[in-house]
């Protein structure tokens, strides 16, 4: 099973520990792509602050972010599950879960990124600002810029199995699961079940214990069928959307009236 997950806005500081090592990430198809964001990520935010603001779409409040991405190969790295922050991740709780599950984390969970295109839950990372909805002035959109790598790495990836995609439209512009990796493909909404809209806290925070509960269980879904199947027993009211034809995506609706 692939678990393809957003970033988050909110990040943890770098912490003190060994800079970014590029070569050392996982999907290391990606590198260039990513050497080429870095760099010019690095060299906006170095010029003019002012600028790199507005391309980032950063508030005045958050005018340090700049200053933080100059300083991108020297800052201490930590691993990227520790470095996401916010409700999904509070709600998957990676550094509480066991052993056993920490090991199925990461195998399994992927998270996107504007600047680092995918990494796994362990690729030691810094602190960073930079959304998939950015664009720069040289590379343009960061959803087209990834499009071409991702196509080349990420069915790779994915192996044979179930591809679980919990990302935001953004994100999921970045590799859209094609042919017989979309047939196993399955894409979870999670909606406000007495007015079956999708509301941010509800969304962010059931898929992030989907998440956990699958892997504290140590449950593998050979497909969306029996994602379905999982889901139920742990509890979930789910409504399905079958694909129209095949190599389409399965839809998940997961209703939901409270987070507690």
């Amino acid at each position: 099973m692939l678990v393809l997950l957003p970033p988050s806005e909110g990040k943890a500081a770098s912490g003190r520990g060994a800079p970014l090592k590029p070569e050392a990430l996982s999907l290391p198809g990606l590198a260039a792509a990513r050497d080429a964001v870095l760099g010019e990520l690095v060299e906006l935010c170095a010029g003019d602050e002012e600028k790199a603001r507005e391309v980032l779409g950063l508030s005045e409040g958050l005018r340090g972010e700049v200053g933080k991405n100059t300083e991108l190969r020297t800052a201490g790295a930590r691993p990227a599950g520790e470095i996401y922050t916010g409700v999904l991740y509070d709600a998957l709780g990676l550094a509480s879960l066991d052993a056993a599950a920490k090991k199925r984390a990461a195998r399994s969970l992927l998270v996107f990124s504007g600047l680092w295109g995918a990494v796994r839950v362990t690729d030691r990372i810094p602190s960073y600002r930079c959304s998939m909805g950015v664009k720069l002035p040289g590379l343009g959109a960061l959803g087209a810029h990834w499009r071409t790598p991702m196509a080349a790495v990420l069915p790779e990836a994915a192996g044979d199995g179930l591809v679980l995609d919990l990302r935001s439209a953004a994100y999921a512009a970045a590799w859209r699961p094609k042919g017989e990796v979309a047939g196993r493909t399955a894409t979870v909404r999670v909606l406000h079940a007495p007015t079956r809209k999708v509301v941010s806290h509800f969304n962010k925070a059931t898929k992030g214990r989907i998440v956990r509960g699958l892997l504290t269980a140590g449950i593998a879904p050979e497909g969306p069928a029996e994602l379905v199947e999982a889901l139920r027993d742990l509890g979930y009211v789910v409504e399905v959307g079958t694909p129209a034809r095949a190599g389409s995506p399965w839809t998940l609706d997961v209703l939901v009236d409270e987070v507690h």
